[in-house]
């Protein structure tokens, strides 16, 4: 226990230290962790620590992330973006492994060999695209939705690599395992047979392994959810999204596929489900975590005695890789009329071999496809490339982008699922301004933390509704609250609307909020929080209860509308009055000054109030002097409600 504690510590103390310091440099969080786990390299081979096993364990993280890029893609949106998944995708797997390869038979390497080399070296590394992607805020960019899409078609074109790479095994390295065994003669028609049964056998598991996560995704999950929400339990549902991550991934593992490509295909089945936000809050912080973990895992990884050795070698066909995929990118990138500063974007940020690099390395040696000394090489050269990643990105922004800056002609990106209004709360009153917000034609993103009321929405056909705790800043920022333009905040709680209000004021001042109130005294915490457009939830309803009380007692629909409109004002005017007096650390009971305000206005209010709407009853303006049947705006300080 004592050893855990202290390797967790290590890690966490070196990635708080050298990820501020890389940030503030400009250098971002990615090279940070790399050069931590670079610094702490020397101090875990001195403790005897098992880097390559805490790896395979922080490569959670990514397939991590590829549920949430899954879940931001709904499977309309993934069908549009076939024609470049498998155009770009597909030329930049097959031309880079010819690329590659024809290096490497430059080198001496065999045929063979070099095609094992060629599938090793084409594949990038999701973790630091996506993750600098995100950081840099290009993800939705064209160049970063090119980089996404070519990821993707590498992390499918993984299930081929693994079946092709057992039949480039070398004579030479089968024989000194197997000690030259007799008989090889009869072996090849034996092991044809035995092959083809065997990939029939697999296309048929592969087959049933995705259509069961599609089946779950689909019919299985929203019945969970709606069961764990029940609850009430947050870390129910962490668990719960947890145990569907971990599940899908072992189910993918089992039958030989990629776990990152199963949960992807799992996320984007999920994008439609009113759940999604809250899954992508809760799964958020494990993927971070995990990927800071990864990265510093590659930086301790580096062999330094063989980098040592062979340090201008390495470095040189590090390089040569490198300028080998931004060729074949940027090409691509031409074919398919990706112009500017996206173009570069999109073929710096694939230059590097990849984390699943790793992963074909280690399949390769066991399937007698490279030797252990090859092997050896090729793990450095995957590191290095990813080590010299981020250098990349910061050239794209100080130069290139900086160059093509004058030449854009793109307008900017339209946001794809981050909806410009965002609703806290489905209920009585937020279900009014969405219906009203939807009929005149704005796209709204509606959260509502009630599973009983989901349940009831789409009984009656309201699917865009999200679960989840609107008060949770990771929530509104899973839900696109950077962008969002309007918030209203709907929510049945006064303590949570009084919260959001605050956390909104504080951090998102750009944001227009529209907050009900549950009373006259909520108007005042409202207004001191820094809110200023301010709804009390019944005062409409009365206000119109009041009018028709008027209209049933004789007066006609007009008269009585300006009654009700004359008594609107005053309200307003007392409200405004008050306010200042008003102190919400302490109780209205307990507060002289606002008593002493309450008490010497309330019969001169009342005295006016009763005044000013008799005369509206009588066909008289409201004010003497008026020049209209209309009431004469008296002014006053700023008004801390619209109603």
């Amino acid at each position: 226990m004592t050893e855990f504690l202290l390797l967790a510590f290590t890690f966490l103390i070196a990635g708080v230290v050298a990820v501020p310091i890389a940030t503030r440099l400009g250098l971002g969080s990615v090279l940070g962790y790399l050069l931590a786990g670079m610094a702490l390299s020397p101090l875990l081979n001195w403790m005897g620590v098992d880097i390559i096993s805490i790896q395979q364990f922080a490569e959670f993280g990514v397939v991590m992330m590829l549920f949430l890029v899954g879940l931001e893609l709904e499977p309309k949106m993934l069908w549009n973006m076939r024609t470049r998944l498998v155009g770009l995708g597909g030329l930049q797997v097959v031309l880079t492994i010819a690329g590659v390869a024809a290096v490497a038979m430059a080198f001496g390497q065999s045929l063979t060999v070099s095609i094992a080399i060629g599938f090793i070296m084409t594949l990038s590394s999701t973790a630091i695209v996506l993750q600098t992607l995100n950081e840099k805020g290009l993800t939705k960019s064209e160049g970063g939705q090119g980089s996404f899409v070519v990821l993707l078609f590498q992390d499918i074109a993984v299930i081929p690599m693994l079946a092709i790479i057992p039949l480039l095994a070398l004579p030479e390295l089968v024989a000194a395992s197997s000690g030259g065994a007799e008989g090889e003669g009869e072996q090849p028609a034996t092991l044809s047979l035995v092959a083809d049964l065997a990939a029939w056998q697999a296309a048929l598991v592969t087959a049933a392994a995705i259509a069961a996560v599609i089946l779950m995704g689909n019919y299985l999950t929203r019945p969970l959810f709606r069961y764990i929400a029940r609850a009430g339990l947050r870390e129910l549902f962490v668990a719960a999204a947890l145990m569907i991550v971990v599940g899908i991934a072992l189910l993918m593992t089992l039958v030989g596929l990629s776990p990152a490509l199963g949960v992807f295909l799992a996320g984007v089945v999920l994008a439609n489900s009113e759940y999604r936000h809250e899954l992508e809050s809760d799964i958020d912080p494990f993927r971070g975590l995990l990927l800071g973990l990864f990265f510093m895992t590659v930086g301790a990884a580096i062999n330094f005695n063989l980098l040592a050795e062979n340090f201008g070698l390495l470095v040189a066909l590090t390089v040569i890789l490198m300028l080998v995929k931004v060729a074949v990118m940027w090409g691509v990138g031409v074919l398919f009329k990706i112009r500017g500063s996206d173009r570069w974007l999109m073929a710096l940020s694939v230059a590097q071999a990849g984390e699943f690099g790793f992963v074909l390395i280690a399949f390769s040696v066991a399937s007698f496809a490279i030797s252990v000394e090859t092997a050896a090489m090729l793990s450095l050269i995957v590191a290095m490339s990813m080590l010299f990643t981020p250098l990349l990105f910061i050239i794209h922004d100080k130069l290139i982008a900086k160059h093509f800056v004058d030449e854009q002609d793109r307008e900017h990106d339209e946001m794809d699922e981050d909806k410009p209004i965002i609703i806290a709360g489905r209920g009585r009153i937020g279900g009014i301004v969405d219906r009203m917000l939807t009929a005149a034609g704005y796209e709204t993103t509606v959260i509502d933390f009630s599973s009983r009321q989901l349940d009831v929405l789409r009984v009656f056909g309201v699917d865009k509704v999200f679960y989840g705790d609107a008060t949770r800043p990771d929530l509104l920022h899973a839900a696109g609250i950077e962008k969002a333009k309007l918030l209203v905040i709907a929510l049945d709680g006064r303590e949570d609307i009084t919260r959001l209000v605050k956390y909104m004021i504080q951090t998102h001042p750009h944001v227009h909020i529209t907050a009900r109130a549950v009373d006259r005294h909520h108007v005042y915490e409202l207004w001191e929080a820094g809110c200023r457009d301010i709804i009390r939830e019944t005062f409409d309803s009365s206000i119109r209860m009041g009018r028709s009380a008027f209209e049933a007692l004789g007066h006609e629909k007009l008269r009585a509308q300006a009654m009700a409109d004359e008594f609107q004002t005053i309200d307003r005017e007392a409200l405004r009055e008050l306010a200042d007096a008003y102190d919400t650390s302490i109780p209205a009971t307990e507060n002289e000054a606002y008593i002493r305000r309450v008490t010497e206005t309330a019969n001169e209010r009342r005295q006016e109030l009763g005044e000013r709407v008799q005369r509206v009853a009588r066909g008289e303006p409201a004010v003497p002097d008026a020049a209209s049947g209309e009431a004469k705006d008296e002014g006053g300080p700023p008004k801390p409600a619209q109603s």
